[in-house]
């Protein structure tokens, strides 16, 4: 499955053009080439325009590997998905104006959802920043509520600090974008070789940016006191357990004291699918067990989760009965949305290292883990099977089934996303690639190619909306340019299936503009672009077909036509708790 360098990415190759080059005098462009070089930078996604025309001839005289994505959102969703996968930033270059707009909804997303990224936007020359200059945007005033930091470089000597710095804080605490900007003629004015060494062999040092890693000795003395006397013990595992790189950890410890656990939507994966103490997904639309656990609970450990309220439900009747354990990196996150009895500000690895340091007495669960498990079989995922049209669950099912629960899966917002959260069992930490914060229609395509060519020896497979993959269906030109084996599922309902569920659940089933009767046939569109497409139109032909599809070598596009009237249950409702859900399957 290696992807293959397309022409775009093949470099002069005359020495003595280079030996020329070498001995010039070097500027802001090629100082930052430089500086991502000596942060081990190996690919960077991007779109070329006039105000970083100087970065990219630097890129051309000194190599990075540059995918040149179709729109800036395919750039910087593909950085999420490589980021994601590596748990290192993804790198992203667009120009000035429109270019650097086009990245907002990717930096907000990776914001949100503590993705580590580092974007360079070009910027008109600093003598007119300000004068409403052609293709000029004020991105650090639009960026800085979406961004851990944000630089304007306005010195060319400061290029090698920003940059070190920027890779520090974006991959360092709770991970995020940062993002520099920067001005055509800095990228063009010459550096200062003397100077410049001393930027880049200065220390980080930023004094009001120092995240703790190491939990406090009395603040887990009282979480091991909790735990020993708790008869009803839950962890929730978010994705900070995942960013940790904590998941053998958790794992042991759950193991060890025999305590059940619950995931986050971003936390899948923290602990294996088939794993006998974990029990699912909690939230909106997670397993009737997993949020009856939070509501009986009288013990809840937090780890690497922020209590989104897709997850809480109303937040007045959330884990009512439980005393709370929050331990994060970010002490914003603590006692923000549910309070807080023992806040834990650490690292998550950190953290489990200090509980399994310490030998205490073990709670006794057998019963609770009794009681959940019989919650677990009485009220299981449920669809009721129609015999013709395939139902997505089922298509789901059978992807799990064909890649062993060991493919590395994205996907976009809605429907799709929750029922491959409940149906694809995640086996291994960093293989589950989804918009959770932000919902973003769009994300998982160009995700799923980010991933791919962070590990291109995976599976990969991006599991999509009919609707979201049009919003980037042009990144389709990079699997035919790379040979990208990525496997594209749209489950097609011709539908904005979780607006048009909203629609009959909420409003009377007035489906105001989410039904879309008129499609692209997605097989002539792969055709389009030199791709395998396939139609799976029945059930009966739906397994041979992924099969055969998701077997292959080859990137590859798969329209499922998936009925269109179909819910995802369970289903919490806006504003009530976990314990209202409603489509929950009677025992």
């Amino acid at each position: 499955m290696t992807a293959n360098m397309s022409t775009s990415e093949k470099v002069d190759a005359n020495p003595q053009h280079q030996i020329e080059e070498k001995n010039k005098p070097r500027n802001g462009a090629d100082v930052l080439i430089q500086a991502l070089h000596e942060q081990d930078v190996d690919i960077v996604f991007g779109y070329p325009g006039g105000a970083v025309l100087n970065l990219y001839d630097a890129m051309y005289k000194n190599p990075i590997r540059h995918i040149l994505t179709r729109h800036e959102q395919g750039a910087i969703h593909a950085a999420e998905g490589y980021a994601r996968v590596l748990n290192k930033p993804g790198v992203v270059i667009a120009t000035s104006g429109p270019g650097a707009t086009n990245l907002v909804t990717g930096i907000a997303d990776a914001m949100i959802d503590s993705i580590p990224l580092v974007i360079f936007t070009g910027q008109v020359a600093t003598s007119v920043i300000g004068s409403d200059a052609f293709q000029e945007a004020d991105v650090m005033g639009i960026t800085t509520p979406i961004t851990k930091h944000n630089y304007q470089v306005q010195d060319v000597n400061d290029i090698p600090r920003i940059v070190k710095e920027a890779f520090h804080i974006a991959n360092s605490g709770r991970k995020g974008p940062v993002l520099i900007d920067f001005p055509k003629n800095i990228s063009a004015s010459i550096f200062d070789e003397a100077l410049g060494e001393a930027s880049r062999n200065e220390e980080i040092y930023l004094p009001g940016y120092q995240p703790n890693y190491k939990p406090n000795y009395l603040q887990i003395q009282k979480a091991i006191q909790a735990i020993s006397t708790a008869q009803k013990p839950l962890i929730l595992a978010g994705a900070g357990v995942l960013f940790a790189e904590a998941r053998e950890e958790l794992t042991e410890f759950v193991e060890k004291y025999k305590i059940p656990v619950v995931n986050t939507l971003l936390g899948l994966g923290s602990i294996h699918g088939n794993h006998s103490l974990n029990y699912g997904m909690a939230g909106m639309h997670g397993a009737v067990v997993a949020n009856d656990a939070i509501q009986n609970a009288d013990l809840l450990i937090n780890i690497g989760a922020r209590f989104d309220d897709r997850l809480t439900g109303d937040t007045r009747l959330f884990a009512p009965n439980a005393t709370i354990i929050h331990i994060d990196i970010d002490p914003a996150e603590i006692g923000k949305n549910i309070p807080t009895d023992i806040p834990i500000v650490a690292d998550a690895k950190e953290a489990l290292k200090a509980l399994l340091k310490k030998e205490f007495q073990a709670p006794d669960t057998a019963a609770w883990i009794d009681y959940l498990n019989r919650k677990q079989n009485d009220y299981p995922y449920w669809y009721e099977e129609d015999g013709q049209e395939i139902l997505p669950q089922q298509a789901i099912q059978m992807i799990h089934t064909i890649t062993n629960g060991d493919a590395i899966v994205t996907t976009d917002v809605g429907q799709h996303q929750m029922w491959v959260a409940q149906y694809y069992r995640q086996n291994h930490g960093h293989r589950w690639i989804t918009s959770g914060g932000l919902g973003t229609m769009g994300f998982g395509f160009p995700a799923a190619i980010g991933a791919q060519f962070a590990q291109p020896d995976k599976k990969v497979v991006a599991i999509v909306g009919d609707a979201g993959f049009q919003m980037t269906a042009q990144e389709l030109a990079l699997l035919k340019e790379f040979n990208l084996p990525v496997k594209v599922v749209i489950l097609n309902n011709c539908a904005l299936g979780m607006v048009r569920q909203w629609q009959e659940l909420f409003y009377e089933n007035r489906y105001s503009h989410s039904l879309m009767p008129v499609q692209p046939d997605f097989v002539k569109l792969a055709d389009a672009y030199g791709l395998k497409g396939y139609r799976i139109n029945t059930l009966d032909e739906a397994g041979a077909i992924f099969e055969e599809a998701l077997n292959s070598d080859e990137p590859v596009l798969i329209d499922c036509r998936v009925k269109q009237l179909e819910n995802v249950y369970p289903m919490v409702p806006t504003g009530k708790a976990l314990h209202e859900m409603i489509g929950v399957k009677k025992p």
